[in-house]
């Protein structure tokens, strides 16, 4: 049985976003044209088209759109974190992003809660977004 948490996938795409997360800092795609801040990145733009766009540095702060509560691990190296939450951050600046949510009772987590970033440093040279409850 593996009991590593798996690696995010790097890719052409994603490359610019991981690199950000190993410096803490939150970025994704704007388009240049209508200034859309997009997630997951893509090469167009899904409101104009426009094949031009820039990476752009995010707050890190957002609210919950929606979550789940898992009480069976996805992965067997998530056994320990269990319960574990899975959410959708509505980010300041737009874009929803899938993560996780932790430092807080599963119990209390409610849609509308603010959140920020946390980031979990990992060995392999990773840095993983996550997001807590504002304080």
């Amino acid at each position: 049985m593996n009991d590593q948490k798996p690696l995010p996938a790097l890719n052409e795409e994603t490359r610019e976003f991981w690199e950000g997360c190993r410096h803490h800092q939150l970025k994704f795609q704007k388009c240049t044209e209508c200034g859309l801040i997009r997630w997951p990145p893509s090469i167009i733009c899904p409101a104009c088209h426009s094949l031009e766009q820039a990476w752009f540095p995010v707050e890190g702060k957002g609210t919950v759109f929606t979550f789940a509560v898992y009480h069976q691990p996805f992965h067997p190296a998530f056994k320990s974190d269990l319960p574990y939450v899975v959410a959708v951050i509505e980010l300041k600046e737009g874009p929803h992003f899938l993560s996780n949510l932790v430092g807080c009772d599963h119990r209390l987590i409610s849609c509308g809660m603010p959140v920020q970033v946390f980031w979990e440093d990992r060995e392999e040279g990773f840095s993983i977004p996550k997001f807590v409850p504002v304080q």
